[in-house]
């Protein structure tokens, strides 16, 4: 149960209320966003919350016990501050969620009804649908080891122990040509093996995407030229002339640990737990 605000609570006593819902997002690179279902901008907190930004929400559900509550908001993209592009770039990827019932006429007198973050967003043209996961879903995130051939550690941390900064594990470059909002060739990775970079990261230093850090997932040499592919779409407008720092990749396979980085010792996975094969075997009667 909520314990409402003295202010709040008198105002829904008189029977006669101006209230709105708010949404404010915060994004994991601490750009906040603020919309109002109100036909005015309302702000409090230091946030202003836009008005006729065409957002509508679903009911709230509470479950009982730990499953995950949601909702779902639906918008178009209408809002200068909120683009396609930077939804398609991930830039709202597990953004914190906060929703407000506010009484626009004293924004004082509000209540947090619900905290969170954005899930899944569906996309169909200039509208978008998110699902606004309630906090327990984190605790159905896997914690802890997982007993599994391959490394659980992540590449350069401090239970795999490579230094990322050293030389042979990072290169810089420039962006030559743009093959997609996914692919480009790159200048000043000559140096390098095919395939060095796969599954490593690659952050951009210039440009619309300065500060976005994308995995690779596949790094070629052909002719001499190198082209990268990352999982998802660079932030746009994506073009040529653009900077980037890029990390050595990792296959998180004993026999990488070893030959591309002499770390066995710091190998985090179990490389010699028996598998199916060992499972499904029987002892068998000799013949002899």
């Amino acid at each position: 149960m909520k314990e409402l605000p003295s202010g709040l609570q008198a105002h829904l006593d008189t029977g006669a209320t101006t209230l709105c819902w708010c949404w404010r997002l915060t994004r994991a690179d601490g750009a906040t966003l603020g919309f109002t279902d109100h036909d005015r901008d309302v702000a409090f907190d230091g946030t202003t919350f836009e008005a006729a930004a065409g957002f509508t929400a679903s009911e709230i559900r509470d479950s009982v016990g730990l499953s995950v509550d949601n909702l779902e908001v639906s918008s178009a993209l209408s809002s200068e501050r909120l683009s396609e592009a930077d939804l398609a770039a991930g830039r709202y990827d597990d953004a914190r969620v906060e929703i407000f019932r506010v009484n626009w006429a004293e924004p004082e007198q509000r209540v947090l009804m619900r905290s969170g973050s954005l899930g899944e967003v569906r996309r169909a043209g200039e509208a978008f649908t998110a699902e606004v996961r309630g906090l327990a879903h984190y605790l159905q995130q896997p914690r802890g080891r997982l007993y599994q051939y391959a490394c659980d550690a992540d590449l350069g941390d401090a239970r795999c122990g490579i230094d990322l900064e050293a030389e042979g594990y990072r290169g810089s470059g420039t962006v030559e040509a743009v093959l997609g909002d996914r692919r480009f060739t790159a200048s000043g990775l000559d140096g390098f093996d095919d395939d060095w970079f796969a599954r490593g990261l690659v952050r951009f230093t210039s440009g619309a995407a300065d500060g976005q850090a994308i995995e690779v997932k596949a790094h070629g040499k052909s002719g001499g030229t190198v082209t990268l592919e990352t999982w998802s779409a660079v932030r746009a407008p994506f073009v040529a002339g653009q900077t980037f720092v890029v990390t050595a990749g990792c296959d998180k396979r004993l026999a990488t640990c070893k030959a591309k980085f002499a770390n066995a010792v710091n190998f985090r996975g179990f490389a010699h737990m028996p598998g199916n094969d060992f499972v499904t075997s029987f002892a068998k009667r000799s013949t002899s």
